[in-house]
Parts: structure tokens; C-alpha cells; sequence
């Protein structure tokens, strides 16, 4: 069953992210003083006293977007309202009423939805008289709250939950696994997302980067739950012209973190750059495991093997070695639910938990090799045993000699066998060694 969605809208800047970030208590929305920094809605999961909503920021209604995307952000805006069971409709306490104010209350009134006014940048209690003329908007008097300063959060929480008390407000079902779409700007994230759920939940425009948060959404295929976390396109540092690129950036590696499966986005049409691979090393360094998602193939196929094309993305990308290849073309939605299906797969082999007898038997087949070590450094690498400690990335411990003989050619060798050997060749394998005492 569904959550209560509770929408915030109003006009730029008048502090609709600061207020999802202040009622979630985490970092979710970029903020930034430029106006039209949100443009798709980002959505938030809240739980208070054991009732649960999603809570959804949208751009700011009005915007004169610089890359022309303005009916695109007013699309998700309206589709915010049409599903939305309590709009938080937020104005500027500082700045009073404004013509934007009326056309967005005039447009609320006509979604006859239920509705809270809050008056945000109320920072200090002496600032409340001055919201009285918020009423004239139709909505009752006005909350005043402060995002920032943390003023009146909990009394708006209340009201929130008051209003949505009539819904179903359980606990939601865990979902499956958490899947983060990675990759240049352009490379056909969000097209791949709403692909994926059927609906334009997210802006999609020739413009490079249009998305600049890490949108999660939420979606159900075959009674499963998922998330798919999209991100902003990454570029090299140096091109990144302001704040909202770095913020957007951080964002996305952090996505990489807390992802299940990382879909690694790549355009069949160029080549494989400076920023491809940089974000391969970041993959590799976390451990993740990772679909190479080669789109727009549909552009690229009467110019390039399948099989030349793998070579060439091994060649470019070692460290993904690993990764299992997948080719779509997300506008049509082609092989999308192929690459759902190849994704469930490769997170069964990362939450893996691998026998002990199989395990000993594989740790006993790689110590009969004698890779790295020499006699010079007075001995070869020798393990006594091994166990598995954690899945996702299946980590595995292993007691060694002296943990300095186990060189990157080694661990490489052993990295490799242990994933042929265990049956696990498209996921990632950490590999950590202790001295026995």
C-alpha cells in the first residue's frame, strides 16, 4: 500500500528544500541561494513516532529556468499536486505576499487539496506578528516556521501528521535493493529511470545537466520494492562552473555509497573518457557491484561488434573487469527489464554467504600456488585459513604468514580464483589479511 505523499510547493527561493532537509534531518535537497536549483521532485522518506509519509520537494513554481527547462519543472510540479495527499505550501515571512504567492494559492485552490500554509524565515518569535497577512492567500493563518533555525519543526511535524491520521501510515515494505544510475551528463539516466517506472518521474532534456540532486525513486516491479537512486551527470572538476555541479557531484558519489548495485551509464555514441574512468576507480575503490550499461546502442550497433565493444570497455576499464555488459536504448525502453532481471542476479551473488567447506576448499586451492613472495624477503605468502565476515561486497579475512608478502599480484590472483572457484565472477571481492598469532 502506498504512503501519504505530502508535496511542498511555492514559489523560488522561498525555502522549500531547506524545510525537507530540516523535517528529514538529513542533507537530501542541494541548497543554494540561486533560484531553480531544485527542478525534479526529490523525495524523502519520514518516520515520526512509528507513522511514516514521503515527503516531496518540487521547484519552485514561476522559475524562469536558465536552460529553458521551465515547463519541464512546472510539469513535476503538477504532477506533485495530483498526488499529493496534504500540500505544505510555503511562503517568505521576510518578504510578505508576492503576485507568484497568489498565482500559487489560486492554483492549490483549484487542486482542492488540504493544505498548510507555513510562513518559512520566521527566525525569531518577535517575526510571527508579521505573517498575519498571509491569510488573505485562503488558507488559514500561517505556520511560522525556520528552516534553518530549527523554529517551530516540531509543531509543523504535528500539524502534518494530524492532517494525514485518516491514512495508512505504516511501516513500508523493505525494498529489494537500492540501484544508483551513474554517468556523464547525457548518458540517459533519468530517460533509463523513467523507463523503469513507466511515468516521466523525472526531467529529461537534451540539456546537459538537467538533474542536480540525487533523486530517489521508489518503485514495484513483480511485488518487489526498489529504489533508483538518479544522479546529476558527472564532468571533470575543472569544468564544473559553480557550486550547484560540485554539490551535485558530491551527491552522486555518495549515492555510489549507499547503493546495492551501482548501473553505470555509458553513451555507445562517444568514447570512453577522463570521467568514465574516474568514476570506474571510485566503483572499484568502493567495492560495488556494477552493470556497465552501454546505451543508446541503437545509435551505435551498425558501427560496433558487440564482442569488439566488450574488448574495448576491458581495455578502458580494467578495474570493472568484473562487471557483467549490458546494451539498452533507454528512450525506447529496450532491454530495461533485462537489465532489471541481470541486476536481482548480481545482487544474489553480493549478499552471498559462501559454505565453510567450500570456502576452506578454495583457500586451499589458491595456497598451492606460490604467487608474489621471494626468498629474498625470507619466505612466500602462506594462508592458514579464512572466513567470510560480510556480504555486499562478500568480504573475506584471511590469517596469514606475514600479511607484507601478500602483494597486489597476489591479491589480484587470489581475488580471481576465489570468484572462479566460489561461483561469484560478476561481483566484487574484498579481501582482507591478518597476521596469525
Amino acid at each position: 500500500m502506498a504512503l501519504p505523499t505530502v508535496a511542498i510547493i511555492g514559489r523560488p527561493n522561498v525555502g522549500k528544500s531547506s524545510l525537507l532537509n530540516a523535517l528529514s534531518g538529513r542533507m537530501i535537497s542541494i541548497v543554494e541561494p540561486t533560484a531553480g536549483v531544485t527542478r525534479d521532485r526529490v523525495t524523502a522518506l519520514i518516520e515520526r513516532n512509528g507513522s511514516y509519509f514521503e515527503l516531496v520537494d518540487t521547484g519552485g513554481y514561476g522559475i524562469i529556468d536558465s536552460d529553458e527547462l521551465t515547463e519541464h519543472v512546472e510539469n513535476q510540479i503538477f504532477q506533485a499536486i495530483a498526488t499529493a495527499d496534504l500540500v505544505l505550501f510555503v511562503v517568505d515571512n521576510k518578504e510578505g505576499i508576492t503576485p507568484l504567492d497568489k498565482t500559487v494559492a489560486k492554483l492549490l485552490r483549484k487542486a482542492d487539496l488540504k493544505v498548510i500554509l507555513v510562513a518559512n524565515k520566521a527566525d525569531s518569535a518577535g517575526m510571527f506578528g508579521s505573517a498575519g497577512e498571509f491569510a488573505r492567500l485562503g488558507f488559514g493563518d500561517a505556520l511560522c516556521v525556520s528552516a534553518t533555525n530549527n523554529l517551530n519543526q516540531t509543531k509543523l511535524m504535528e500539524r502534518i501528521i494530524e492532517e494525514l491520521e485518516h491514512l495508512p501510515m505504516d511501516r513500508p515494505g523493505k525494498e529489494v535493493m537500492k540501484l544508483a544510475l551513474v554517468g556523464k551528463r547525457n548518458a540517459g539516466k533519468s530517460t533509463f529511470i523513467n523507463s523503469i517506472v513507466g511515468q516521466d518521474r523525472l526531467i529529461v532534456s537534451e540539456v546537459p545537466g538537467t538533474t542536480r540532486d540525487a533523486v530517489d525513486v521508489r518503485f514495484e516491479r513483480d511485488g518487489q520494492k526498489f529504489i533508483a537512486i538518479d544522479t546529476a551527470g558527472v564532468r571533470k572538476k575543472n569544468k564544473m562552473s559553480d557550486d550547484i555541479e560540485f554539490y551535485s557531484y558530491t551527491r552522486a558519489t555518495r549515492s555510489i555509497k549507499r547503493a546495492d548495485i551501482v548501473l553505470f551509464l555509458i553513451d555507445s555514441t562517444l568514447k570512453v573518457s577522463q570521467v568514465d574512468k574516474k568514476l570506474a576507480y571510485f566503483i572499484t575503490n568502493e567495492y560495488k557491484s556494477c552493470i556497465l550499461v552501454i546505451n543508446k546502442w541503437d545509435l551505435a550497433k551498425d558501427k560496433a561488434d558487440v564482442d569488439d565493444y566488450e574488448k574495448y570497455l576491458t581495455e578502458m576499464l580494467p578495474g570493472l573487469k568484473y562487471a557483467p555488459i549490458a546494451f539498452t536504448t533507454a528512450k525506447d525502453g529496450k532491454n530495461i527489464q533485462s537489465v532489471l532481471d541481470l541486476a536481482t542476479e548480481i545482487y544474489k551473488q553480493s549478499t552471498r554467504r559462501i559454505p565453510t567447506p567450500l570456502l576452506n576448499k578454495a583457500i586451499e586451492d589458491i595456497s598451492e600456488h606460490r604467487v608474489g613472495g621471494s626468498r629474498k624477503k625470507a619466505g612466500f605468502p602462506k594462508i592458514y585459513y579464512g572466513t567470510q565476515v560480510a556480504t555486499c561486497p562478500i568480504s573475506i579475512l584471511l590469517f596469514v604468514n606475514r600479511p607484507e608478502l601478500f602483494d597486489d599480484n597476489f591479491q589480484r590472483f587470489a581475488v580471481n580464483r576465489l570468484r572462479e572457484l566460489l561461483d561469484i565472477e560478476e561481483v566484487p571481492i574484498r579481501l582482507m589479511l591478518r597476521k596469525r598469532k
